[in-house]
């Protein structure tokens, strides 16, 4: 399947946000990605586009260098799906993260998440990557 080149650019948009703002976990970096408008619906942070740089800052002064592994991402029109795994610290199994991102305008407009927490004794033998 091919992707148009609106497709194309909205998908790039939300992996530079992805390395340049999530990987780093650097709130200076959100504006450029993130609407003024964004709409939030992670239910821990508060909605709107300050909320996100101050729940990024809480994160980053965390104890433990966070390392998030980006393993699969799609595109669907103005809709971008990243599929990673985060570990906090050294020996966390960490967790599992599905982020879904609207674009519009040329930024991410909206965002909805699911995280799974890793268990290092599951029952099912395959991996949640």
């Amino acid at each position: 399947m091919s992707r148009t080149p609106q497709e194309q650019a909205n998908l790039q948009l939300v992996l530079d946000m992805f390395e340049q703002v999530l990987v780093p976990l650097d709130a200076g970096a959100v504006d450029r990605f993130i609407s003024p408008d964004y709409i939030q619906h992670h239910q821990n942070v508060e909605p709107g586009r300050e909320a996100l740089k101050t729940f990024l800052d809480w994160a980053k002064g965390q104890p433990g260098d966070a390392v998030q592994t980006l393993h699969r991402a799609f595109v669907d029109g103005d809709h971008v799906t990243l599929h990673y795994h985060v570990i906090r610290h050294t020996g966390d199994p960490g967790f599992a993260v599905i982020d879904l991102f609207r674009i519009e305008d040329g930024m991410i407009a909206e965002h909805w998440d699911v995280m799974q927490d890793v268990n290092p004794h599951r029952l099912n033998p395959l991996s949640p990557f």
